[in-house]
This record gives C-alpha cells, sequence and structure tokens, in this order.
C-alpha cells in the first residue's frame, strides 16, 4: 500500500480505494442480532460439550462431583483456548500483513515448547506457574526472531512469510527433540506436544484465565493494531509508533501463546482458519471482528473436540488430530485461492 505522502501526483487514485476499504469496515456494528445468534448456537455447543463423553454424569451417583472436576474445566478450557488462539492468528496476520501467518506457521508455538522443556529440564518439580513463564518468555523471543527475519527478507511475498516461519519452527523443534532425548523426556514432549484436552481438571487449568486478559488487552487497542496493519508508513504518518505496537502485539501473542501450550499443547491452524474466513465475510477491522473471531474459534475447537471424544469412543483422539487434517485442507484452499488471485 502507498502512503499519502509518496503518492505524489498519483495521490487521487491512490487514496480512492484506501477510503473505499475504510468505508467497508466500519459499516459493520461491534453489536448486532447476528453476533447474538452466533453466541446463542457457540453456546448450544457447548452445552453439548458438558454432557459429552463416557462417563454419565447425570446418572452416576458421583455424576455431580464428574461434572464439576471435569467437564466443566474441559469447556471452558475450550472457550479460553479457542478464542485465544483465534485471535493470536488475527493479531499476527494485521502486524505481518500476510493471511498465512499465526502461532504455527511463525515457530512461536515451537519455541514455547521449547521453553516449557527448558524449565522441566532445568526445574522437574516447577510449578505451573514456572512452566508457564519460561513458555511465554521463549514464545516471545521466537516471535522477535521471526520478525526480525521477515524484516532482512527481500522478497516478501505472501507465501515465503510463512516458509519462513515454518522453517524457524522445524529448526526449533529439532531443538526440542534433541534435548528431550538427551534428557529422558522424549515421551513428555510427545505428550506437550499432542494438544488434547484430556487432562484439563479442576486446579490445573485456571492459568488459563490470564487469555481473557489478553483478549481484552488486544480489543482496547484493536484500533493501533488495525492501523499498524496498513504499513509502517501509513502508521508513522497518523503520528503511531510502529515499533512500539509489533512489540505490544509480540508480547500478547508469547503471553497467550505460552499459556496455551502449558495447558492443552498445540492446537495447529486455529489462528490461520477463523482469521480468514471473518475477514473475508467482515473486511479487516479488528475490534468489529474480534467478538466474531473469538466465537468462531471457540466453535471450531468445541467441534473438533467432540469429534475427538466420540470418534473412537470410549477412547479419544487429540484434538490437534482433527485440528490438522481441518487446518491443512483449508491451509491448501487458501494457497490455491492465492494463486489464482495471482494469475
Amino acid at each position: 500500500m502507498t502512503s499519502p505522502v509518496e503518492s505524489g501526483p498519483d495521490k487521487p487514485v491512490v487514496q480512492k480505494p484506501v477510503a473505499k476499504k475504510s468505508q467497508k469496515v466500519s459499516s459493520h456494528k461491534l453489536l448486532d442480532w447476528k453476533l447474538l445468534l452466533g453466541v446463542i448456537a457457540v453456546g448450544g455447543l457447548l452445552v453439548l460439550s458438558l454432557y459429552t463423553g463416557v462417563y454419565d454424569v447425570r446418572g452416576a451417583e458421583d455424576g455431580s462431583t464428574m461434572f464439576a472436576v471435569t467437564r466443566i474445566p474441559r469447556t471452558v478450557a475450550l472457550m479460553l483456548a479457542g478464542a485465544a488462539m483465534a485471535m493470536c492468528g488475527l493479531v499476527m496476520q494485521l502486524l505481518t500483513q500476510n493471511r498465512f501467518v499465526e502461532p504455527t506457521t511463525t515457530g512461536t508455538t515451537e519455541w514455547a515448547g521449547l521453553g516449557l522443556l527448558f524449565v522441566m529440564v532445568l526445574f522437574p518439580g516447577a510449578s505451573i506457574t514456572m512452566r508457564m513463564v519460561g513458555a511465554v518468555i521463549f514464545a516471545f523471543i521466537g516471535t522477535m526472531v521471526f520478525f526480525a527475519f521477515v524484516r532482512r527478507v527481500s522478497l516478501k511475498s505472501s507465501l515465503i512469510v510463512p516458509i519462513i516461519g515454518i522453517m524457524l519452527g522445524a529448526v526449533v523443534g529439532s531443538i526440542s527433540t534433541f534435548v528431550a532425548l538427551q534428557a529422558n523426556a522424549l515421551q513428555n514432549l510427545g505428550v506437550w506436544f499432542a494438544g488434547s484436552f484430556t487432562s484439563v481438571l479442576r486446579g490445573n487449568y485456571e492459568i488459563l484465565w490470564i487469555v481473557a486478559f489478553v483478549v481484552v488487552a488486544v480489543f482496547v487497542v484493536a484500533d493501533r493494531f488495525t492501523v499498524a496493519g496498513l504499513g509502517k508508513e501509513v502508521a508513522t504518518n497518523v503520528g503511531l509508533n510502529y515499533d512500539r505496537v509489533i512489540l505490544l502485539g509480540t508480547v500478547l501473542v508469547a503471553i497467550a501463546t505460552g499459556v496455551v501450550t502449558v495447558v492443552v499443547g498445540n492446537l495447529p491452524f486455529l489462528g490461520l482458519i477463523v482469521p480468514n474466513i471473518v475477514s473475508m465475510i467482515r473486511g479487516d477491522d479488528l475490534r468489529s471482528n474480534l467478538p466474531w473471531v473469538c466465537l468462531l474459534g471457540i466453535a471450531i475447537v468445541t467441534v473438533c473436540d467432540l469429534v475427538s471424544r466420540t470418534i473412537i469412543a470410549p477412547f479419544e483422539v487429540p484434538v490437534s488430530l482433527i485440528l490438522g487434517v481441518l487446518g491443512a485442507a483449508v491451509f491448501v484452499a487458501l494457497l490455491l485461492g492465492q494463486r489464482r488471485r495471482m494469475s
């Protein structure tokens, strides 16, 4: 996008589509009846999640206890993790101006897993808070490394940027595997990256509530992220400190990714699927899109979790397996769509 200062004699031509885009974004209301219907639909899925499982919480003698210890925490974790990872994808896509970027395709998740592994190796009896801190710090470092690589790449096509992130993630994943092999923790590493809500119980998931505050923080500074998504030159011209906004976005994404990785594990492609679907329908205004992104993220994670619980009942498959298949299909569809538009 060309900034108004650099437009020169072509200034009217450049400003015309920008104004049109802003009108499209501002035409959507933050709260409307469609959003209410979405809340009701997602609420129905969450109620279904509460009563889906092998154990009969309604007929068993200790059903109420199991309901409070397992079903409620699991459903709350679905809400928080789904909303957080979808939101992370939306923020990262705006800040990088790339539709194919999210924590899975930038290596952020792999860095969070490496931080978790280091804490567990150095401090075997570490609390969940210590593990979270380690995951968040490494996720922040990894995301900053990704941004540093992207800034140094001269060819910044929509496909090169996620390829860089996937390559970085593969390198970090190899380091994690090596460290886990040396520390005899390879099996634990596989469990951490599985991405499953099976082990979510009362007493070990409450730390996930941190991501709710992250979502609120993103909503508060949503307009700044939206302006930063127009590019450094445009953001600077309107008086925005672009580097500070990038740093803030990186911190919020690192916190959400680190916390979700510690409690749930890897949820691949969620941040890729949801923002692209919402943006195709509603445009790129983060503030008005954020409730829809959170709702759709919760809905997709909940549906995938229900499938994982019932597809081979009474056993469960990791929800990351279902998400990976779905996300890979959407990723390929987006790539093909991008290729058709370029041709």
